[in-house]
């Protein structure tokens, strides 16, 4: 028997091994019970929260990197007010515990359906944390990833943050999950983790334990066979460090970053070797915070990022909020479609006051420190906003300034944007996403988020030219750059460094050592000519395979 399905690839790699299918964790809806003791209630309600995030926050303390940061945030959930108040309502009216926490968690969920995008993403993390709290108050042990006797591919339904965070990389070959996105937190999980993952795979019914799995993480194909003979105990042989020298085999100079969402990331990219970052997060500075930090808390912040990479290079963005992105201080936009509204550098052009803030704590920091310290602003549209934001970064003392290119206006105009920075970073995720008008945070749109989308290439190439042209330096700092076997085309599309997720640099510094600067203008090539991403990735996987 072999059967091939297809499935949404999240986290770069094959894998190759047995099936071990996880059995779900859901909770079963507990039954109406009224005439309760709602005094009582309230304390087990208390109580089981407290546990839960206990539990997840242990975990948490023995993560790192981003599996640290969406435990900490699964933690945040545990003990959302918004949730426990809606839990206590239903126990002062006389429900039971267990059932009030669900009634709870289901009008939450509903809440963050109907608000879509990143919100309907954070669904699946709010159930997760339901049925914790459900299993602690009933005593019913919830289902999870079992105990692995030997290296194996985990087949669910979905992974459940808490567990995705704690999986052993080294047992754990690959996953496939039917649900989920491309921007869920397991998906994030996948690829902090380095672990070859698939979600949204649909068609999984007859998967059996020991069936063999074969599974491409890049382009989402799995192949089911019953072919013991295939089964292979460590397929993936992943390299652990970035053994790199900085440029192709024919020398050609191309950089390898790491991308970092908050200094808890640190010590995982420079377990990797990772010479410096490329993308540089701000938001956490700014989350969950009722005022804007000052420039001295912001600064010290700084500091303490810059000092792990002396002597390389780190480029912070500013602040990307508003759309998705939400923050207290920051005005509402009350537009109807927030993804196309005041986000990015449109909300420091709305309220400066942040930005300047923002600025002098990167030059504050960057006078303080032994790296190169680049700048850069999220949410570009035009030539005019590239010149406003350099002006800005300038006066403040910043010497290396530059925009992220997430639209395709900026795409198509980065030759002009151009003439006013130094650099630009290409942000494949909302690239993608605006230019096919696809939300990238659902999962039934993902075939159209593909970072191999011929249109998508296209524009990348754009941007790849003007920066030949100008002789500035084009990086690319979307997960795209994650995937060893379309690293090399985006060199030859005209980048000339790429950052991503830290695991990820390994293989693809082993790959990209691998190849000459002619090999990947080739490469590009192949790939710009296919009418599809499937047969664009085929075209280049076959043209190194040939090699």
């Amino acid at each position: 028997m072999e059967k091939r399905v297809q499935g949404v690839g999240v986290s770069a790699g094959s894998a190759q091994g047995p099936a071990v299918v996880v059995v779900s964790g859901k909770a079963v809806a507990p039954v109406v019970e009224g005439g309760a003791d709602p005094a009582s209630e309230a304390v087990r309600l208390d109580s089981a929260t407290e546990r839960v995030a206990a539990e997840i926050e242990n975990r948490a303390e023995r993560a790192e990197g981003s599996a640290a940061e969406v435990l900490t945030t699964a933690v945040l959930m545990a003990k959302d007010p918004t949730l426990r108040t809606k839990a206590r309502e239903r126990v002062d009216s006389g429900l039971r515990a267990e059932r009030a926490v669900w009634e709870a968690a289901e009008e939450f969920c509903a809440a963050l359906e109907a608000s879509g995008g990143y919100f309907a993403e954070r669904v699946a993390d709010v159930r997760d944390i339901r049925d914790r709290l459900i299993s602690d108050l009933t005593g019913v042990p919830l289902p999870g990833v079992p105990e692995l006797a030997a290296p194996s591919i985990l087949v669910a339904d979905d992974l459940a943050p808490a567990d995705t965070a704690t999986l052993d990389a080294d047992l754990v070959l690959g996953f496939v999950t039917r649900e989920g996105g491309p921007t869920s937190h397991t998906a994030i999980l996948a690829r902090s983790l380095g672990i070859p993952a698939v979600v949204a795979c649909r068609d999984l019914d007859g998967v059996a334990d020991g069936n063999c799995l074969i599974l491409d993480g890049g382009s989402g194909q799995v192949t089911i066979t019953d072919d013991s003979s295939v089964v292979m105990t460590n397929p993936r042989a992943r390299p652990k460090h970035l053994d790199y020298a900085g440029t192709l085999s024919d020398g050609t100079p191309i950089g390898l970053l790491a991308n970092l969402g908050e200094p808890s990331g640190v010590p995982t990219a420079r377990d990797v070797r990772a010479p410096g970052v490329g993308l540089l997060r701000t938001e956490f500075l700014f989350d969950g915070r009722t005022s804007a930090p000052d420039a001295e808390q912001q600064r010290h912040v700084y500091e303490e990022v810059l000092k792990a990479f002396t002597g390389g290079r780190v480029v912070i963005r500013t602040l990307d909020a508003g759309s998705d992105k939400p923050l207290a201080f920051v005005r509402e936009d009350t537009s109807p479609n927030p993804a196309l509204g005041v986000r990015g550098l449109r909300v420091s052009v709305a309220q400066p006051e942040l930005l300047d803030v923002q600025l002098q704590a990167i030059a504050d920091a960057q006078e303080r420190s032994e790296v190169e310290v680049w700048v850069m602003a999220p949410m570009v549209s035009t030539p005019t906003e590239a010149e406003w934001f350099s002006a800005k970064a300038r006066e403040r003392g910043i010497r290396k300034v530059g925009v992220m290119i997430e639209v395709p206006a900026a795409a198509l105009q980065a030759d002009r944007i151009l003439e006013h920075v130094d650099f630009a970073s290409i942000g494949t995720n909302d690239l993608a996403q605006y230019t096919f008008a696809a939300d990238r945070m659902s999962g039934g749109l993902a075939e159209l988020n593909d970072p191999w989308q011929p249109a998508l290439l296209e524009l990348i190439a754009t941007v790849g030219e003007a920066g030949r042209r100008r002789g500035k330096p084009v990086g690319v700092c979307g997960e795209a750059a994650a995937d060893p076997i379309l690293a090399p085309v985006l060199v030859g599309l005209g980048a000339t460094s790429l950052s991503m997720t830290p695991r990820a640099l390994p293989a693809v510094g082993r790959a990209l050592s691998r190849m000459t600067a002619p090999e990947c203008g080739q490469l590009a090539k192949r790939a710009l000519i296919a009418a599809t991403p499937e047969t664009a990735r085929a075209a280049v996987s076959q043209e190194i395979a040939s090699e």
